[in-house]
């Protein structure tokens, strides 16, 4: 069959490209080899937050007393925690089949191939051929965990993501090697159900790509709960032949032997370009992502790539936003390249995270003279009555025009706030127009407003 556009995979970039292609009129196909919604529905940003929440709700009960609430011999169900999860992400997964349904997107079950600019080969379950055409094909087959050459994910006792969300049996104890928003998501979670729980990191901080004052405060916060964190160290191997684990772990002071039944990988993802035809057609590529234009169009007329093959962060909302740019562009309309520096990043453990643009090291590396403005949820009325005082928001402004450089969250509900400020820098809204605002009280978005007064010296609350 004749297609407009064939997708190659359907996560966030591949079914929002699909749907989008529909709506402009295009007839559109998407080729799928495992579950609609791919790794971030499935086995990635809905079921670990299902989880989450189950571990909040746990928290919630665990310190009942403190909002006067009496709940005595408070106890969980891992294997129901993990089922509603699942549970979850099945909804969802059929959530996304409707969707075709409803837009009359061809679902082809099986493994795509580039045979030409215009060809997909897909290869089912059973090993059957065939070949579709199309105008335009986008290539969106995201990634997956990646491994350590010495340290390889064997599913039981070194575990991938995957793995980690569907154990049979809570282990006891973990060493999470890694701490960007996988890592600590995991670690929060398994520490919060009643595993012991110990951080491996690299870099100095923990959550290294986020503002120091952030990272060190999901540390502190952490610590007090009893996570054990080793910064400036890496797992330089793992036995596996007993009961548990042996890890030997690199550190400033020399090796240091660590014992945990489990170890989680969680040290980046890796992208799928294997098997997809790009060498044979000369399709550029640069260390394991797809080179494309600003609108997603690879150097074979005819073939994009978007989402996590691609440059930039891998982040599901990034492969949306790629994804609909990209057909818009391919169905003759004029979309804004995106703007790589305003893209929100959000962690979901407890006390969360959420960022977005300049850190302030950043900001003074790229030469901005600065305003910098914080605002402790401590000195919040709406955090104060909801009990969850920990944290901050922190924003960065230039101090020359006021322009919104940056802004940084970590507490309770800050992945809902940080929209604001995306927002307000897509705007090109100032420092002194945010305090102007006037935001609602008592909510923990004020701390926004308050910030940004605390830059400009007219802070009222602290």
């Amino acid at each position: 069959m004749q297609y407009d556009v064939i997708v190659i995979g359907s996560g966030p970039g591949g079914y929002v490209a699909a749907i989008r292609a529909s709506q402009l009129g295009l007839k559109t196909a998407v080729v799928e080899k495992a579950e609609l919604g791919g790794v971030c529905l499935n086995w990635g940003c809905i079921p670990t937050k299902a989880l989450l929440k189950s571990a909040q709700v746990f928290e919630y009960i665990k310190h009942a007393k403190d909002y006067g609430i009496n709940v005595s011999d408070a106890s969980h169900d891992f294997g129901a925690v993990v089922k509603r999860s699942r549970d979850v992400a099945n909804g969802m997964s059929k959530g996304i089949a409707f969707l075709m349904k409803k837009n009359k997107i061809d679902v082809i079950a099986g493994y795509g191939k580039l045979l030409g600019a215009s060809k997909v080969e897909v290869t089912d379950a059973n090993g059957a051929k065939a070949t579709h055409e199309a105008k335009h094909i986008i290539l969106a087959t995201g990634a997956r965990s990646r491994e350590l050459p010495n340290i390889k994910i064997d599913g039981k006792k070194i575990l991938g993501y995957r793995e980690a969300m569907v154990m049979p049996e809570q282990p006891k104890s973990m060493v999470v090697m890694g701490s960007g928003a996988i890592g600590c998501e995991f670690a929060y979670f398994y520490s919060s159900m009643g595993t012991k729980v110990t951080i491996v990191e690299f870099m100095p901080n923990i959550l290294p790509i986020e503002d120091e004052e952030v990272s060190k405060e999901v540390a502190k916060s952490f610590k007090k709960s009893g996570i054990d964190i080793m910064t400036s160290a890496s797992v330089e191997s793992v036995d596996t032949a007993g009961a548990g684990c042996k890890i030997k772990v690199k550190t400033a002071e020399g090796i240091k032997d660590l014992e945990a039944d489990v170890v989680l990988s969680a040290v980046g993802i890796q992208t799928n370009l294997e098997n997809l035809g790009l060498e044979a057609l000369g399709i550029k590529t640069d260390k394991g992502k797809v080179l494309v234009d600003d609108y997603y169009a690879t150097n074979l007329k005819g073939v994009y790539a978007i989402g996590d093959i691609v440059k930039g962060p891998s982040l599901a909302h990034v492969s949306s936003a790629e994804a609909i740019i990209c057909v818009e562009k391919i169905a003759g309309h004029h979309p804004e390249p995106l703007n790589y520096n305003n893209i929100p990043g959000c962690t979901y453990c407890s006390p969360e995270v959420a960022s977005v643009g300049y850190t302030e090291k950043a900001a003074k590396e790229a030469g901005y003279e600065i305003k910098v403005g914080k605002f402790p949820f401590s000195a919040s009325g709406k955090a104060s009555a909801g009990g969850v005082k920990e944290g901050f928001v922190k924003v960065i402004f230039d101090a020359k025009y006021g322009e919104f450089l940056g802004a940084h969250m970590v507490g309770a509900n800050v992945t809902e706030m940080i929209a604001e400020i995306v927002v307000a820098r897509k705007l090109e809204t100032t420092g002194m127009e945010i305090i102007k605002s006037v935001h609602p009280h008592p909510t923990m978005s004020e701390a926004i407003m308050e910030a940004a007064a605390q830059a400009y010296g007219e802070c009222i609350h602290l």
